[in-house]
């Protein structure tokens, strides 16, 4: 059970948490730093209020699936998980589901329980919008972050002076979860290409441009030489994203700042927009800041 260490203290730490008991650690404190409250209570609205657009927009396929049960491929731990074909009945209903405790949750209503409901609902979702032959990888942190913020159990807006671990491990998973979505992709080029110099070399961008992209970047196809540093560029920058997890301050708001910028640009000319992992970046940044003080203290 949590206890306030220091009921009177401007910043109250939440103890209780076995991470917390060996807070020496070096390695721990890493994983575990002791984070606002509040933060989670922002992360979460932004989250929640994400997954409802995600399925209703992005990944709004599962409900089509249902009519083609045969053309079902799931991935290895749907099969291991024994996650049978949806019909349309019941994608419908898990489609309320997810929209319904995912206002609950953004609302703060039943945190534990709502965003259990939504982890469940919304990973059967990814299952099955995933499971006929294309895999979208910008949905990982995403998936990780409905799944990891129920752990941190009660977080409220005016808990800007609280501080716990648990929170601050869920949001750190998320963080690593973000920097993995580009840090396995430098790999997977690496061993789909076989070199990862022909990668860098090659004419991915081109193909891009000429497949979808927009008219004020066609021009770029005259430049070879221009989209082929831009892909060694690219491999450069997912391959150093893990350091994200140890910068502060401006560096890191330049970090999250060069990201966001990168899939703005990426939207603007070739029509991807990678809105899940964006989203989730907003775990590296200090949200408690946007509470009004006045709000925090007059709870």
């Amino acid at each position: 059970m949590n206890k306030p260490s220091k009921s009177t203290a401007k910043t109250r730490t939440l103890t209780g948490t076995p991470a917390e008991a060996k807070a020496g650690n070096p390695l721990t404190r890493w994983f575990t730093p002791q984070i606002s409250l509040a933060r989670v209570a922002i992360f979460r609205v932004l989250v929640y209020l994400f997954v409802i657009i995600d399925v209703l927009t992005i990944s709004n396929d599962v409900i089509a699936h249902g009519w083609t049960p045969d053309l079902y491929q799931p991935l290895w731990l749907a099969r291991f998980l024994h996650i049978p074909p949806v019909n349309v009945l019941g994608a419908q209903i898990l489609l309320a589901a997810i929209i319904i405790f995912s206002l609950t949750a953004a609302a703060g209503i039943l945190q534990r329980l709502s965003g259990w409901i939504v982890a469940i609902t919304f990973g059967l979702w990814m299952f099955y919008t995933q499971g006929y032959g294309y895999v979208a990888h910008d949905h990982m942190a995403l998936v990780i972050a409905v799944v990891v913020l129920p752990t941190v159990g009660v977080a409220r807006f005016r808990d800007v002076g609280t501080t716990s671990a648990k929170a601050g491990w869920a949001l750190r998973v998320v963080q690593i979860s973000v920097v993995l979505t580009y840090f396995y992709s430098v790999l997977m080029k690496w061993i789909a290409s076989g070199n990862i110099a022909d990668w860098g070399n090659g004419a991915v961008i081109v193909w891009a441009l000429m497949r979808r992209g927009a008219e004020w970047s066609k021009p770029f196809l005259e430049m070879p030489g221009l989209l082929i540093a831009g892909q060694w560029a690219t491999l450069v920058f997912e391959f150093l994203s893990p350091i994200a997890l140890f910068v502060k301050g401006k560096w890191l708001y330049g970090v999250v700042a060069f990201f966001l910028l990168f899939h703005l640009m990426t939207y603007l000319a070739l029509g991807i927009h990678f809105l899940p992992t964006v989203i989730c970046w907003a775990a590296f940044l200090p949200l408690e800041k946007l509470i009004p003080r006045r709000f925090a203290a007059a709870r």
